[in-house]
């Protein structure tokens, strides 16, 4: 008889998971819609994340140009419990310039001199880098084998467990392998 999942537990566990990393993965796309993948050190506010980056890198102007992106948090290989199964958050979001004018620059900047030191006093001053604002809008939360959840709605608050189709097994004795996997 399948466990009941609880899903207040699960979001908690998603909410916090961003936190154990200072950067994150992105994917966008060019003006040809060859996808082009990065990292980014960020700094979240808000249920946002903040990416500050060169004009020298690829997605900063993949940012300017189409407005979106694709944002990962996972689990390194070696902390894994199992490669197939790493704990993941992706995020679909749009990208909004925070330009230095706008009253929110300074505060933002502020707050990656905090976490990530002097360096950033330093950068912060440098004409070619841009502030993004990656606000999500959906996204997906995977903590393990059948354990898929969709994340929608304001603020990413509604979440629902994937279970619409399982994995299917071609007999009795690899469904109760996967089974002692999921444990």
């Amino acid at each position: 008889m399948p466990t009941e999942i609880n899903l207040e537990a699960v979001m908690n566990e998603c909410r916090t998971f961003p936190g154990h990393f200072q950067s994150l993965h992105l994917a966008t796309c060019n003006a040809a819609s060859e996808p082009e993948a990065s990292y980014a050190a960020y700094v979240e506010h808000e249920g946002s994340y903040y990416i500050y980056t060169s004009e020298l890198s690829a997605h900063t102007a993949n940012l300017a140009a189409s407005g979106r992106c694709s944002v990962l948090f996972i689990k390194s290989e070696a902390e894994a419990k199992h490669l197939f199964a790493r704990r993941r958050l992706t995020l679909q979001c749009t990208a909004i310039e925070c330009h230095r004018d706008s009253p929110a620059f300074e505060p933002l900047m502020d707050m990656f001199v905090q976490k990530f030191g002097n360096f950033m006093g330093m950068m912060r001053k440098l004409a070619d880098f841009h502030l993004y604002q990656l606000q999500p809008h959906s996204g997906s939360y995977v903590a393990g084998f059948a354990q898929a959840y969709t994340l929608e709605g304001e603020g990413l608050r509604e979440i629902k467990h994937r279970k619409e189709q399982g994995h299917r097994s071609p007999d009795k004795a690899t469904a109760a392998a996967m089974d002692a996997v999921k444990q």
